[in-house]
C-alpha cells in the first residue's frame, strides 16, 4: 500500500456532500498508523461528541468488517488455516467468497442501485495523485468526522 501498489481507487466525492473528496480508505483500529488510506480512530479518553461519533462509527463498520470474515471463515472453512496456494490464486478464492456474500445479501435484502459503488476504470488511476502525508491523513479523518456528525438524523448511533 506505501508503494501505490494496490490500485486503490481514486478519491470520490462522498453523497450529499458538495465539493470535498475523500479517497478509499481501509478501516483500522488504534493497532494500526493513521494514513491517508487507512482510517484509525482518535486517540485519548477526553474525546469532543465528534470524536466520539466518528469512533462509534468507525468501531462499527471494522465490527461488520470481521463479521462477514467470520461468516466466510465458519461457512467454507476457507480462513480456518493458511491457504497453501499462490498468491494469486488465493486472491481469487477471496474475492470468489465475497462475491458469493454479497449475492446472499443481495438476494436476501434487495438491490438497491443507489447504494451500488461505481468504481472509476482502474488501467486509468493515476498513482502520482496521491500524497500520504501525516497532516493530509488528519484532514481527511476530521472531514469525514464532520461528514458523520452532520448526518446525525441520517447516520444514527
Amino acid at each position: 500500500m506505501m508503494d501505490n501498489m494496490l490500485q486503490i481507487p481514486a478519491e470520490t466525492i462522498i453523497k450529499g456532500t458538495v465539493d470535498t473528496t475523500t479517497p478509499f480508505s481501509f478501516v483500522g483500529d488504534e493497532a494500526f498508523g493513521l494514513s491517508e488510506n487507512i482510517l484509525t480512530p482518535y486517540g485519548g479518553k477526553i474525546l469532543s461528541e465528534k470524536k466520539k461519533i466518528f469512533n462509534y462509527r468507525l468501531s462499527r463498520a471494522r465490527r461488520y468488517i470481521e463479521c462477514s470474515f467470520g461468516i466466510l471463515a465458519n461457512k467454507w472453512r476457507i480462513r480456518h488455516r493458511p491457504l497453501n496456494v499462490d498468491i494469486e490464486f488465493a486472491i481469487d478464492i477471496v474475492k470468489a467468497c465475497c462475491l458469493i456474500l454479497c449475492n446472499f445479501v443481495r438476494k436476501r435484502d434487495g438491490y438497491q442501485f443507489e447504494d451500488a459503488i461505481t468504481m472509476p476504470d482502474l488501467q486509468n488511476f493515476d498513482r502520482d495523485s496521491m500524497s500520504r502525508g501525516n497532516q493530509r491523513a488528519l484532514t481527511i479523518r476530521d472531514n469525514l468526522a464532520n461528514y458523520f456528525v452532520s448526518k446525525e438524523e441520517e447516520l444514527t448511533w
